[in-house]
């Protein structure tokens, strides 16, 4: 697959399929996304409901030359009795893994979200284990802050997390 560059679109309705895999399809979300399913209409439903863009919420699909790789979304986070931050997630489609597209995408949402919001900081975490996530998130310009310790449950288990921010005056002006 081209290392070209990757490019963020919204979510159109012929994406639903896709989306729907990479949220409840064991073999396409691969071993670190897979945390059991769940309502198989919820995707649809959010696309109906609001394009799957929200003033606390997101999901847009990454591309290159036109071609879905997965999908990434964020949503707001609190971090003070009046100050929030971004999460974001990311999920690329097998064959996408290992390319150097992950951090394209990654970087590509954190500089949408700091042209189109007030906030100052975005973070992202990704299991231990995940090797993988988390030379994405480094190669994307996340610095490694810390340890989630029994952050997240899945395959019958808590797992730690690596927690990455980026904030505003990280990026080059």
């Amino acid at each position: 697959m081209d290392d070209g560059p990757v490019t963020l679109r919204p979510v159109r309705e012929s994406d639903l399929g896709l989306l729907e895999a990479l949220t409840n399809d064991p073999d396409t979300v691969g071993e670190h996304q897979w945390f059991g399913w769940h309502d198989p209409g919820y995707v649809r439903r959010l696309w109906r409901e609001n394009g799957m863009l929200t003033t606390d919420n997101g999901m847009l699909v990454p591309t290159l030359d036109e071609r879905p790789l997965g999908l990434v979304s964020w949503h707001r986070t609190r971090t003070g009795p009046h100050t929030y931050c971004w999460n974001i997630g990311m999920v690329l489609l097998p064959e996408a893994r290992g390319h150097g597209l992950g951090a394209q995408a990654q970087r590509q949402l954190v500089r949408y979200l700091f042209a189109h919001t007030q906030f100052n900081r975005v973070e992202a975490s990704t299991e231990v284990g995940n090797r993988a996530g988390q030379r994405s998130l480094e190669k994307a310009g996340f610095t490694r802050e810390g340890i989630l310790r029994g952050f997240d449950f899945r395959d019958g288990q808590w797992r730690d997390h690596i927690l990455y921010s980026v904030i505003r005056s990280d990026l080059p002006l």
